[in-house]
């Protein structure tokens, strides 16, 4: 046989009940193939542009911004890195047990993990706290409540302690390890509070309407923040997955009162409805993951099966 398209060639020789594909056959299903091949090496391209930000260990550098187009309501929704400040340690929260608090009972002799989210939130904010337990079930030799402690503060007002009790209770049993329970603490508070403390942190966040028209979803982005034990801020770690190494670097780092340097400023946006354009907007990196990943598999079974039922075809024929 002449050397050749090496698809071709097997196809010209693969026997289908003592026959032979002719060119012809060939020909029709070429077209199929080379879309098909098309369409899943594109949406290969986009699930890996799409994939969140896990800052390889020792190479979190400054980058360039990125170009995408935000709304004009957006351009307040960001993460100002502030390494070093201080936070205002005296605010005054509620935590998980409805129990009257000041920030600063949270440090001591121990670095802190700081989140700033919304319980009732629906996409952004549980991808960011099951990022945080996943990278912390990569570091089973630093435990909540003895090397470090976690503190989640919701920016919503109007959220109560049972529902950051419950949002706890979740994650605490995701984590699988409940004797830490006392290293986690869930803290709701009054606006002055969140406004200041979102200020000191540089976290940027709006009210935004939903689908009823009510002001009661938030634009925001994504960070966790690394704090000394005295509180002032060491580093920052940018989207929903976060490296583990990384992380335990962070925290040695900030035991010993170590400050960070800045890490690439690549957001992760959470907003649910634009006002402006009446409709649901940015979705989440993992979202947009899935869809590709599904496309490819869809686009895979479309392939085989078109490709047997050609073959049998040919074969009939």
């Amino acid at each position: 046989m002449r050397a050749g398209n090496p698809i071709r060639s097997t196809i010209q020789t693969l026997p289908t009940t003592g026959k032979f594909l002719t060119t012809r056959t060939f020909i029709r299903i070429s077209p199929l193939l080379a879309i098909s091949y098309a369409f899943c090496v594109l949406a290969l391209l986009f699930a890996a542009s799409a994939h969140a930000q896990v800052a390889p260990y020792g190479e979190k550098t400054m980058g360039d911004p990125a170009q995408d187009h935000l709304p004009d309501f957006m351009q307040k929704v960001k993460v100002e890195q502030k390494l070093n400040q201080q936070l205002p340690l005296d605010l005054p929260f509620v935590d998980d047990t409805g129990r009257h608090v000041k920030l600063g009972d949270y440090f001591d002799r121990r670095p802190v993990i700081l989140a700033l989210v919304y319980y009732n939130c629906q996409i952004l904010c549980s991808e960011e706290l099951n990022g945080l337990v996943g990278a912390l079930e990569m570091l089973p030799n630093y435990t909540p409540g003895k090397d470090f402690n976690i503190v989640v503060a919701s920016i919503d007002p109007s959220e109560t302690p049972a529902v950051a009790a419950k949002k706890k209770a979740q994650f605490v049993q995701r984590y699988g390890r409940p004797e830490t329970a006392g290293g986690w603490h869930f803290l709701t508070g009054p606006e002055t509070s969140i406004q200041a403390l979102s200020h000191a942190v540089g976290f940027g966040y709006l009210r935004v309407p939903g689908p009823d028209g009510k002001l009661n979803q938030f634009a925001h982005a994504s960070s966790l923040q690394i704090v000394t034990p005295e509180g002032r801020l060491a580093q920052y770690y940018m989207g929903v997955e976060y490296s583990p190494k990384d992380l335990k670097l962070g925290l040695v780092e900030a035991s010993h009162h170590t400050i960070g340097t800045p890490v690439d400023n690549i957001m992760t946006y959470c907003y649910r409805y634009d006002p402006k354009l009446n409709r649901h907007s940015l979705i989440v990196a993992r979202i947009v993951q899935l869809g590709c990943l599904l496309t490819v598999f869809g686009l895979g079974g479309f392939m085989v099966v078109n490709f047997r039922r050609d073959i049998m075809q040919a074969g009939k024929g």
